[in-house]
C-alpha cells in the first residue's frame, strides 16, 4: 500500500511540474511577443507613422463604451493626423459611420520616457474640424496605449484606449471628414 501511495504521489508531482512548465512557456512566449509589439510601437511613434486602434472610448465624466477598433482611431502619417470616433448608433453621423472624422496638420511633437519605461507622446493637431492637444501614453512592455484628446475651444475631452501599431499594419476604415 505504501508503494502504491508513493508511486501515485510521484506521478501527480510529475504531472504538476509538466503543467507548470507548459504555463511558464506560454507566459514566456507572451512576454516575447509583447516586447516585439512594444518595440514596433516605439519605432512607429518615433517615425510619426502609427495608428492607435481604440477598443474603448472614455468620455469627460468617466463614462465609457467599448467600440470597434477599425472605425475608432487616431492615425498619424508623418505630419498629417486623423481622429475618428464611430459608435453603433442608428444615425449615420457626419462621417457616414455614426460618428465624427476630423483631420489636420500635426505640430509640436514631444516624446518623453519615464524611469519605468512608459513613453509619452504629445502633439497638436489643427485642421478645419479640429484644434486639439493629443497626449498618448504607451505603456511599458506592450503596445497598449491611451490617448487623451483635449480640444482647444471647449472642454469635451475624450480618451481612447487600445493598441498602438505601425501605420502600415493597420486595417482602419476612414469615414468622411469635414
Amino acid at each position: 500500500m505504501k508503494k502504491f501511495m508513493t508511486i501515485t504521489f510521484a506521478l501527480l508531482s510529475l504531472i504538476t511540474i509538466q503543467a507548470q512548465n507548459k504555463q511558464n512557456n506560454k507566459n514566456g512566449q507572451k512576454e516575447k511577443l509583447d516586447a516585439i509589439y512594444h518595440n514596433n510601437a516605439l519605432i512607429s511613434l518615433q517615425d510619426s507613422t502609427f495608428v492607435l486602434e481604440a477598443d474603448r472610448v472614455i468620455f469627460k465624466r468617466g463614462r465609457s463604451v467599448y467600440v470597434n477598433p477599425t472605425s475608432n482611431f487616431i492615425s498619424l502619417n508623418k505630419n498629417f493626423g486623423v481622429v475618428q470616433t464611430s459608435f453603433n448608433i442608428p444615425a449615420s453621423g457626419p462621417n457616414g459611420m455614426g460618428g465624427v472624422t476630423v483631420e489636420g496638420q500635426i505640430s509640436n511633437i514631444k516624446i518623453t520616457k519615464d524611469k519605468k519605461g512608459t513613453t509619452y507622446y504629445s502633439m497638436n493637431i489643427m485642421g478645419a474640424g479640429i484644434s486639439a492637444l493629443v497626449n498618448i501614453t504607451l505603456y511599458a512592455g506592450s503596445n497598449k496605449a491611451s490617448a487623451t484628446i483635449s480640444p482647444n475651444f471647449n472642454s469635451n475631452r475624450i480618451t481612447l484606449e487600445g493598441n498602438l501599431i505601425p501605420y502600415s499594419q493597420s486595417n482602419i476604415i476612414k469615414g468622411r471628414s469635414f
